[in-house]
């Protein structure tokens, strides 16, 4: 519990915990980064990750000065880009023998299956459209190795879910995220960066299973 508790807590302030990881370590600060994005579209188990927050607080840093816009983007796209790479390989290896796993604590099952089913509704673009979707996008590449995507096709919607994903949110948040206004409701705003993606993932699920059951 107490683990739980500390890891929501990260999440919702994570502009405070970064700021103060940049004041104590430095230019440590961008290993963390790289790793946080790629642990998060890279292990199949760890959806639970702040990912879209982060790059948006990334971005209000960069606009102050705390960090290196240029810099920045290029190491956390990358992350993104491997990232997915190699969670496409891992489910690519595995195979459709992944159906016949239970849920547990490692493999959320319920969220493997809003993936494949919004996989199987809208194809390639799902790996673009997840990139804004929490838990979705940790599973989107899972899935599509599942599903035997080639890997050029693969590549091709990761490097641009991967480009407009990391670009476009540490860029608004270089924008807009000093803003007071902002920063006196970014909890609220990281609540709704988590759950309207995730009701999207939801209904879209639903109703590629509604569909399917036609």
């Amino acid at each position: 519990m107490e683990i739980i508790t500390a890891l929501l807590d990260f999440v919702l302030h994570v502009d405070k915990y970064l700021e103060a990881f940049v004041a104590q370590y430095g230019l440590w600060v961008y290993a963390l980064l790289f790793v946080v994005i790629f642990v998060e579209t890279g292990v199949v188990v760890m959806p639970f990750l702040p990912g879209d927050s982060l790059l948006f607080v990334v971005g209000a840093m960069c606009g102050v000065g705390l960090m290196s816009y240029p810099l920045a983007v290029g190491l956390l796209f990358t992350a993104a880009v491997l990232g997915n790479q190699s969670n496409y390989t891992v489910g690519r290896a595995i195979g459709p023998k992944v159906f016949q796993w239970e849920n547990s604590r490692w493999f959320n099952k319920a969220a493997f299956d809003q993936a494949h089913a919004f996989y199987e509704r809208y194809g390639g673009i799902t790996i673009i459209a997840a990139r804004f979707m929490p838990f979705l996008r940790t599973f989107a590449p899972f899935v599509a190795g599942v599903a035997q995507m080639t890997r050029a096709k693969f590549t091709f919607f990761d490097v641009i879910g991967g480009a407009l994903w990391v670009g476009g949110i540490v860029t608004v948040g270089y924008f807009f995220g000093n803003i007071p206004w902002v920063q006196l409701h970014l909890d609220k705003i990281i609540w709704a960066m988590i759950f309207v993606p995730g009701l999207l993932v939801g209904v879209g699920a639903w109703r590629a299973r509604r569909k399917a059951a036609l």
